[in-house]
């Protein structure tokens, strides 16, 4: 490969951003941006989108709706409603809204409702700023298109064999209809007309506030949007706008749909317990090793601020026992993919991780983020804590403060985000701030006896925040067993009469049938008078015990059990 193909124009300094000085300038040089953008401000969150019951009422295709069953979602996030339904019909839209809501999917979904794939052409570019990134939207690509076996996706960054990249794009047969990529890579094969983007009608730009903050890559987007057609869609998406972005990424575009949350301290994740812990720099050690060893988590992502200190880290992390994995930019690129996809395949649970893995990476089972170092501002925590509670789920972030430095930080991060951040306590109540689950359901994979065991242990299982399958029970069951059966159980809040009831229900019941317990599940009136508090933590307490088992049909399962069982 050519040095000229090895540019490294992703791979530039993670600690530090290169700002524009000349931005202001340069903005307040056109008025006529400047007075939409001000008229646009004074109405910012007042857009509140179509009031959808579910993503069928956005009217997409079959496949996506079929597809989008399949991964097990019902219900589109608030930035999923307000946007999809206008970026189907072509707008340009900026969208800035909290980590972990579903940006994503909202291009996703738009471009793959819009496109009529054609052999041999690109008709969407969607560019991000990490190979990581690029990989994982390939990913949801593939996931919602499972069903348009005639839409071709291909991934472009640097790093990647430039000879087969160069074949694929020049047959015709092969040539991608979605190119997800990073701009340096993406722009050197324009200039080498090995991509060829006159049919380009959608161009998407994911974190596009780092994107466009950094000299080097906006002169890429600039380049690639130049040999793109004139009358393209635009989407741009971050967590993080401020107010000198907003108008350069508004020069892309064409009166944009923009839709804002109303204000920043909005940006802040919902049910996100967030803590801080003061100390020495030569305690952190100790106290991670603590952490790790009190606090229950299904994945943890521990921050640092330079790549020597995730190498000391993560050799430390595995000397005490606790089997961890590192990302950082030094990495070459595939030695980075493939320690994330172990990371995101639940091959380890403990990741040490620069900033570089703090955007948009988008993995269900991490419930826990540790700033071992401080971020350099409010905007980096806030990326960095958005792994924890992806999608509305509960999360824990806890920052490690060493320092009078490290103390403004947080006071900054408090202020911007009206968020007040208390010390840690000795003990944290990892319980869900909206209660208790309505139900704790397991979708098993085991034989009628084992079914019975599980169950009965469940019942009897009290004064626990997380219901975590023993290791024993896990030696049973073979990979090849979850094709002979499947088991479905429910318990919530039940009564310890009603837990006897169900037992000696499922003593009597009859091995052949299929769901032999379903009819003594704990009713509506037991749930409500209940007195025992079983969760059960199926991402990391069933998954880890079981990670052969299909979490998508898990996922649909348990939905699908939900509304049988209780009607909801």
């Amino acid at each position: 490969m050519s040095a000229h193909d090895n540019e490294d124009l992703i791979d530039y300094e993670e600690e530090e951003d290169v700002q524009l000085q000349e931005t202001a300038a340069a903005d307040a040089a056109a008025p006529a941006d400047g007075a939409n953008g001000d008229q646009k401000d004074d109405k910012k969150g007042s857009y509140v989108g179509i009031h959808s019951t579910g993503f069928r009422d956005f009217l997409l295709k079959p496949e996506l709706l079929r597809a989008i069953t399949d991964c097990g979602f019902e219900h589109p996030s608030e930035v999923q409603q307000a946007t999809i339904p206008q970026a189907i019909l072509g707008l340009d839209v900026l969208v800035q809204a909290k980590s972990g809501m579903g940006k994503t999917a909202v291009f996703v979904l738009s471009t793959l409702q819009q496109i009529d794939p054609v052999d041999g052409d690109v008709g969407v570019v969607v560019m991000c700023h990490t190979r990581e990134l690029a990989y994982q939207i390939r990913n949801e690509y593939a996931r919602f298109s499972k069903y348009m076996p005639n839409v071709r996706t291909h991934v472009v960054f640097g790093g990647t064999d430039a000879k087969v990249d160069s074949e694929i794009f020049k047959s015709k047969e092969k040539c991608p209809h979605i190119v997800v990529a990073t701009p340096g890579r993406l722009n050197a094969y324009v200039r080498d007309k090995v991509v060829r983007l006159g049919a380009v009608k959608h161009f998407v730009l994911d974190e596009c506030d780092k994107m466009l903050d950094a000299v080097d890559m906006r002169r890429d987007i600039q380049e690639i949007f130049r040999a793109c057609p004139h009358g393209k869609q635009v989407m741009m998406f971050s967590a993080t706008l401020s107010q000198e972005v907003r108008p350069i990424c508004k020069k892309f575009m064409q009166n944009p749909l923009e839709i804002f949350v109303d204000d920043e301290t909005k940006l802040t994740l919902h049910g996100l317990q967030q803590y801080y812990v003061k100390l020495q720099e030569n305690e952190k050690n100790r106290k991670l090793n603590d952490l790790l060893d009190s606090l229950e988590f299904n994945q943890v992502v521990i921050f640092v601020k330079s790549v020597h200190r995730a190498n000391e880290l993560n050799r430390l992390l595995n000397e005490c026992n606790f089997p961890s994995v590192q990302i950082h930019g030094s990495l070459p690129q595939p030695e980075r993919i493939r320690r994330y996809k172990e990371f995101k395949d639940f091959e380890k649970r403990i990741l040490v991780a620069t900033d570089i893995f703090g955007r948009g990476i988008d993995i269900e089972r991490v419930n826990i983020v540790v700033n071992y170092d401080m971020p350099d501002s409010p905007d980096s925590y806030l990326h960095r804590v958005g792994r924890a509670g992806r999608f509305g789920t509960t999360g824990l972030a806890i920052t490690f403060a060493s320092s009078g430095e490290d103390a403004e930080v947080m006071d900054k991060i408090q202020e911007r985000f009206e968020v007040n951040i208390e010390e840690m306590p000795e003990e944290i109540d990892q319980r869900s701030k909206i209660g208790f689950l309505r139900f704790a359901l397991i979708c098993s994979v085991m034989s009628h006896k084992r079914e019975e065991i599980i169950f009965k242990w469940m019942l009897f299982t009290v004064n626990r925040n997380v219901l975590v399958l023993p290791t024993e029970l896990a030696s049973q069951a073979g990979p090849g067993e979850h094709k002979e059966r499947l088991g479905t159980y429910c318990a919530l809040k039940c009564l310890t009469q009603t837990a006897s009831r169900s037992i000696a229900g499922a003593e009597a019941a009859d091995n052949d049938n299929r769901h032999a317990y379903e009819s003594h599940v704990p009713s509506k009136e037991d749930v409500s008078r209940g007195q025992m508090n079983l969760y059960l933590d199926m991402t990391g307490g069933f998954r880890s015990l079981f990670p052969w088992a299909d979490s998508q049909s898990m996922s649909a399962a348990l939905h699908h059990r939900t509304a049988s069982l209780y009607g909801c």
